[in-house]
């Protein structure tokens, strides 16, 4: 089995996410999370359909990218693993991504 390994600032990412969406209908909040866990498992199917994201900070350039099925303004940043995948992040594509991902790696280890 794939295995999908989330690192806990995830957790709070789409609550965050859905919170906001939610605010305008509950409904689609819930699709979203839906989505998100669904994109989750294709990812561990297949890890190599995200594109490499593209930062000046070197210890980010294993780092993937794709969107949300359905949400193409949410994106979902992953690595590879022989086992899977895991989810590092899953930001709002307008905001500054290379400042939060940098922000990101001061506190955790990648």
């Amino acid at each position: 089995m794939t295995e999908i390994n989330k690192r806990s600032i995830v957790i709070k990412d789409l609550i965050e996410h859905a919170t906001y969406i939610a605010h305008d209908n509950l409904e689609v909040a819930e699709q979203f999370l839906v989505a998100a866990d669904e994109t989750f498992k294709l990812l561990g199917k297949m890890p190599g359909m995200g594109k490499m994201s593209q930062f000046y900070n070197p210890r980010l350039a294993n780092i993937r990218q794709y969107q949300i099925r359905g949400f193409k303004r949410y994106l979902i940043f992953y690595r590879a693993a022989e086992t899977g995948v895991e989810i590092l992040r899953v930001l709002h594509g307008v905001r500054d991504l290379g400042s939060i991902l940098d922000e990101y790696l001061e506190n955790e280890e990648l």
